[in-house]
């Protein structure tokens, strides 16, 4: 049996806490990790070191910054370390990855609320030229993110449509640290952080986050629009959760089906 440990208790946490109790072959729960043992929901809930110690694999469900934390003692502990808050991977993804191969284990990243990474990961073995995303989120979707909050954007003002950012997914990491996590997943799988760009979109009245890529290549043009039911947490689509999930499942599958 896999011993999953989770860190953070969200909406991401508590749903793949849910699917792991309800049954997911060859994973069973070690414990979850809180800052607030109020937050625990009736988990076992273990200080950090404890839930490494005990844990096979260890889901990072919190922040980017929480990430940054306690990645590398997961790691030096040759645990496996499943990421969701895929921004903080970049500009250390390198050095991770180096201590991952020093102690035997693996970096785990689900495609989250997008899809395609696997034709992005296959078309990176010929050439790509080109891979830009555009995001588009209700304006509560993006309030209180830094860049919002730098920029001093009055998001119940809008009445329209309206690009609020344009550049690197390494650049919209940093300005929307709990919103654009996606684009960080498909920049490692496909060109980069630097090559990878994205437009985000505050649309007022919108129902669903959505998510158009385009990629490009000797391959040909790979075409991907997702539109996310969100989560209780407005910032996160149930896509997110779900492909974490189902990457569990994958684990201990007899058979597994794409990239």
């Amino acid at each position: 049996m896999l011993k999953v440990g989770i860190v953070g208790m969200g909406v991401i946490g508590t749903n793949i806490a849910k699917a792991i109790t309800a049954g997911i072959p060859g994973v069973t729960l070690a414990g979850i990790h809180v800052r607030d043992p109020a937050k625990a929901k009736g988990y076992p809930a273990l200080s950090l070191d404890a839930l490494i110690q005990r844990s096979d694999l260890v889901v990072e469900a919190a922040t980017q910054a929480a990430l940054r934390l306690f990645g590398p003692a997961v790691l030096s502990a040759g645990k496996h370390l499943m990421v969701l808050s895929v921004g903080g991977l970049l500009g250390v993804f390198e050095d991770w990855t180096r201590l991952a191969e020093k102690h035997g284990c693996r970096i785990l990243v689900p495609s989250g609320a997008i899809a395609g990474l696997d034709g992005v990961k296959g078309a990176r073995e010929g050439a790509i030229t080109q891979v830009t995303m555009e995001s588009r989120k209700p304006p509560r979707g993006l309030a209180g993110a830094p860049y919002i909050v730098e920029k001093g954007i009055d998001l119940e003002s809008l009445a329209e449509e309206t690009l609020i950012f344009e550049g690197t997914a390494t650049e919209a990491c940093r300005a929307f640290p709990a919103n654009v996590n996606v684009v960080a997943a498909l920049s490692l799988a496909g060109v980069g952080p630097e090559r990878t760009r994205i437009k985000v979109f505050a649309v007022p009245g919108l129902a669903r986050n959505t998510h158009r890529i385009m990629v490009e290549g000797e391959f040909g043009r790979l075409a991907i629009q997702v539109e996310n039911v969100p989560s209780e947490n407005p910032r996160t689509g149930k896509l997110s959760y779900l492909s974490a999930i189902a990457l569990l499942r994958d684990l201990g599958a007899t058979v597994r089906v794409g990239t």
